[in-house]
């Protein structure tokens, strides 16, 4: 594939410019990988752009940590408070398209932004993505300027 690197899609008619205030000095971003070396980059370079950061080996994992997965004791639904989720694509179980499709159908996360990472340019799965509500598709491996403009993208995007 080549250098890798790059972002597709933009701002989501439901993104509300009270979750661009939200965002304030240190977002709070969720990141979802499988590979520990995607992850530890990915966390790196979001803690570099002044984020906090919670990472999740996998797709279940983030949605026991959000409050939506199957360890969730029933009766006590307590969401985890994050501003953005940051996932893979391919990881095994679940992947980050069925992830993506999860956080949208909560009445509780819908409105937190999503962004789909993947080492594979493949246009129908980017599309399939967007159309989901993936406020954005990154190719990895992720650079800094890459995040540089996420947290840009998230903080200026208002309706």
């Amino acid at each position: 594939m080549g250098e890798g690197g790059g972002v597709a899609g933009g701002c989501g008619n439901n993104f509300s410019e009270d979750m661009a205030v939200e965002l304030g000095d240190e977002p709070h971003v969720l990141a979802v990988d499988d590979n520990l070396i995607d992850r530890k980059l990915v966390e790196k370079l979001l803690k570099n752009s002044s984020c906090k950061v919670t990472t999740a080996e996998s797709a279940s994992r983030a949605l026991d940590y959000l409050g939506l997965g199957n360890e969730t004791l029933k009766g006590t639904l307590q969401v985890s408070k994050v501003n953005l989720i940051i996932t893979d694509y391919c990881m095994p179980g679940m992947t980050g398209y069925e992830l993506l499709k999860k956080i949208k159908e909560s009445s509780l996360l819908k409105e937190v932004p999503v962004v789909i990472m993947s080492s594979e340019n493949i246009p129908t799965r980017i599309s399939q993505c967007l159309e989901e509500g993936a406020k954005m598709f990154m190719l990895k491996p992720l650079k800094q300027s890459d995040v540089m403009q996420l947290k840009w993208r998230l903080i200026k995007c208002k309706d």
